[in-house]
């Protein structure tokens, strides 16, 4: 898939008031400072579509960007971020849940994970949750330049084994660097793919 155009569209905290048209969204989601901002960038070819900070938990909000005028990217806060107030992470927490229970837009999640890390308990009880929910994901490991390519196999592979004790099948997983542009076509491709597969069973239906 090439990215033609790609323009935010808005940032709200209500999922009533997200974009009320039937055009697929993905949504990307992941631990504070996981790199998510740096990813959006990066997929759709733009320096600054989502704003980089240097402090973490800087997206409060959802935001939704159109890319190609034919499906939706959002941008949703970061989770885990301690320095946010109680307060605050509740309100996230209820937003998120409730973007993820009540927005049937809702194509597929992709959760990001830092790939130098062990799998952290807080990804893992979020995915569980999109598995409890029905909710499709797939993951995207990021920051794959920190690492060697043995080293990216083997964390990759600890992973998956660490999934494979409480799931019955992997999802889907894509290898990322924001600044060595890998992993763009995997993701991109996966969600073209996707698309067409909608636009197959809309076709069926009528």
């Amino acid at each position: 898939m090439k990215i033609k155009s790609a323009e935010f569209v808005m940032s709200n905290s209500d999922v009533a008031k997200c974009p009320k048209n039937r055009i697929p969204e993905y949504a990307f989601i992941g631990r504070s400072n996981v790199g998510k901002s740096s990813l959006i960038n990066m997929l759709t070819d733009r320096k600054s579509l989502a704003k980089t900070s240097g402090r973490p938990g800087k997206t409060q909000l959802i935001n939704h960007f159109i890319i190609n005028d034919t499906w939706y990217l959002v941008d949703l806060p970061g989770y885990g971020y301690a320095r946010v107030s109680k307060t605050s992470k509740k309100a996230f927490q209820k937003f998120i849940t409730n973007y993820f229970e009540q927005r049937q837009q809702l194509v597929s999640a992709f959760v990001l994970v830092d790939i130098r890390h062990q799998p952290q308990i807080i990804d893992l009880e979020f995915m569980q949750y999109l598995g409890e929910k029905g909710i499709p994901f797939g993951i995207v490991f990021t920051k794959a330049d920190k690492l060697k390519p043995k080293a990216i196999e083997r964390h990759v592979d600890d992973y998956c084994q660490e999934l494979l004790k409480t799931w019955e099948e992997l999802p889907p997983y894509f290898i990322t660097s924001s600044s060595k542009k890998m992993g763009q076509d995997d993701v991109l491709d996966f969600i073209e793919a996707t698309n067409e597969e909608i636009e197959a069973l809309k076709n069926d239906e009528t």
